[in-house]
């Protein structure tokens, strides 16, 4: 058996459940996407007497979630079956919606850039404890807000062939990102029954789905990209300051979205997620890393077990502004928590001061947490160990059991070694080492990470769409960002404009 967390009865898990879908039912939601809003009322749901809020009765509602898988495979670039989403596989993977870089070179936070983006890809392709990659903060400083979300989506597809948690920033976002993924499929189809990508829906929060939330999520499942449904929970907020009720609302936003999406496109896998906080009453800022949004989380995250479906959750982040000792602490017991109680898609590695900032240093240093906390919830199992009556005699005749043929066989999956990244050598020889602090090695280890990255093939004609896919959305800019050679001597890619485009020679 592994560790496994329980935070509600049964019986409160099923109360929770009948409120939510009593609120779906009696109070509804508005949909403020037309051609969403028309899908629903297609499909025979109706309309409170404003007309503004769509009625979701409880019998809509169990058979979508009885139609959405409880697990799905992820395919990397090349096709390949990747991992399972699903029962408690617990995958790691970088927190989203950042807008600025904590430059580990300068020590200066700021907006970020395409450089910072690639660095970051590079990096984390070789991380061993993160799953698969995100597109992790925009990169505005250098690229038209409009066509952010497919050149983010560009630079992870030609940097990593690991699956990808993506989505669009706009209305009309999506479609231009499919096409750009189904250049690695044979069509379509393939791209449906080999999926490379979960996309992220937002809940607006406030019993609303705003427009671009609507027309993504219909565009993800006309295309068959999974989704996963993260409404913002702020507790003392816009959601009751207690768990019960706040659990209500978050069920209520998580379970309009899956059902939005098996109406659209019965059998779309879809995440029950949440990136909840609470309202500090002092500060009013909205802290993730909060034990209360951390509570909330291993909850919801337990009744959409309850349900049979697949989960995510924002952990393993800190709201703190530098990798120190707050970020550590709220970042270590957040990543345990979360693989306690098999969150299948962990939002929130790399991420900073409430998810605005993002840190290659804390990442790296995020890698080696989630690894311990994978170690932690391995399957326990006898390993020669019982009875004890050899490793008895074992220690009896040699005062230990540091040759003992049980260690010898057994240490090297039962004890976890660490990266440099973590302290783990005594005083003196830590001091012979130059006496490093964390900052220090966990820079020391973005650099050579970055030194060791080799870039992948990428066939050219796919590059080229691409990044036609992108030039074609900018406005006033006529070139995209060059972007920099993966190792010294590489060979460097000319800036290709919307007209007049040069020719991109790939490695």
């Amino acid at each position: 058996m592994r560790p496994k967390l329980k935070t509600l009865s049964d019986e409160l898990t099923r109360q929770i459940v009948d409120e939510a879908m009593r609120l779906m039912a009696e109070t509804g939601m508005e949909i403020r996407g037309p051609n969403m809003k028309a899908r629903l009322l297609e499909h025979g749901l109706k309309t409170d007497k404003s007309g503004k809020r769509v009625l979701f009765p409880r019998d809509v509602v169990e058979r979508a979630i009885e139609t959405a898988p409880s697990s799905f495979t992820l395919h990397d670039r090349d096709g390949k079956p990747y991992t399972e989403i699903g029962g408690n596989n617990v995958h790691y993977v970088p927190g989203s919606s950042g807008l600025k870089i904590l430059d580990h070179r300068s020590g200066e936070t700021r907006l970020a850039n395409s450089t910072d983006f690639i660095e970051y890809a590079r990096i984390c392709d070789g991380l061993e404890h993160i799953a698969y990659l995100a597109t992790a903060f925009s990169t505005n400083k250098d690229i038209e807000p409009q066509v952010s979300d497919a050149w983010r989506l560009y630079m992870t597809l030609t940097t990593s062939k690991k699956p990808v948690v993506s989505g669009a920033f706009g209305e009309h976002g999506v479609t231009r990102m499919a096409d750009m993924m189904q250049l690695f499929r044979k069509d379509r189809a393939d791209l449906v029954a080999k999926p490379m990508s979960i996309f992220t829906i937002t809940a607006t929060g406030n019993f609303r789905f705003g427009e671009d939330s609507c027309q993504n999520l219909l565009d993800c499942a006309d295309a068959g990209i999974p989704v996963e449904i993260v409404p913002v929970t702020l507790m003392g907020l816009i959601a009751p300051v207690t768990l019960v009720g706040a659990l209500v609302f978050h069920c209520v936003d998580v379970l309009t979205g899956i059902t939005m999406a098996q109406v659209v496109r019965p059998g779309t896998p879809v995440l029950f997620g949440g990136a909840p906080a609470t309202f500090h009453m002092k500060a009013a800022s909205s802290p993730m890393a909060a034990i209360e949004a951390q509570h909330l989380n291993v909850a919801y995250v337990e009744i959409a077990k309850s349900l049979g479906l697949p989960t995510q959750a924002y952990m393993a982040l800190s709201d703190g502004k530098f990798l120190d000792a707050q970020a550590g602490g709220e970042t270590f017991s957040s990543a345990l928590l979360a693989a306690i109680a098999g969150v299948n898609s962990v939002s929130g590695p790399g991420m900073l001061d409430f998810v605005l900032t993002f840190s290659l240093p804390k990442l790296v240093f995020d890698n080696e947490v989630c690894g311990q906390s994978l170690h932690f919830v391995r399957e326990i199992r006898v390993l020669d160990d019982l009875p004890a009556t050899g490793l008895v005699r074992d220690l009896m005749e040699h005062d230990h059991l540091i040759t003992s043929p049980h260690t010898l066989q057994h240490w090297p999956q039962e004890l976890y070694l660490t990266d440099p990244v973590i302290d783990r050598e005594n005083r003196e020889s830590w001091q012979k080492a130059g006496s490093k602090d964390l900052l220090t090695r966990a820079t020391e280890e973005v650099e050579r990470r970055l030194a060791a990255y080799r870039p992948i093939e990428t066939d050219p004609s796919a590059d080229r769409t691409m990044r036609e896919m992108v030039l074609a959305g900018l406005d006033s800019q006529t070139k995209l960002p060059e972007l920099p050679p993966p190792q010294e001597g590489a060979v460097k890619m000319a800036p290709v404009g919307r007209r007049g485009r040069a020719g991109r020679r790939r490695r």
